[in-house]
């Protein structure tokens, strides 16, 4: 048992050097808060419109006469 626990451990040990440091991890964690923050702000603008430019194009196609 002992010997699954070092093969264990010591195969976990270059994993390590893939995770960053707390100080790079929270500085990556406070930018992804602000482009989120700046994304729904322009998203909440966005939507709406988007929604009405569709339902004005769905709605002039369905009430315009059908040609053959």
């Amino acid at each position: 048992m002992l010997q699954v626990f070092f093969a264990v451990a010591f195969s976990a040990v270059p994993l390590t050097l893939y995770v960053p440091p707390i100080r790079s991890l929270n500085q990556f964690v406070e930018s992804l808060e602000q482009l989120l923050r700046q994304t729904t702000v322009y998203t909440l603008r966005v939507c709406p419109r988007l929604r009405l430019a569709f339902s004005r194009l769905f709605s002039h196609y369905s009430l315009s006469p059908r040609r053959r």
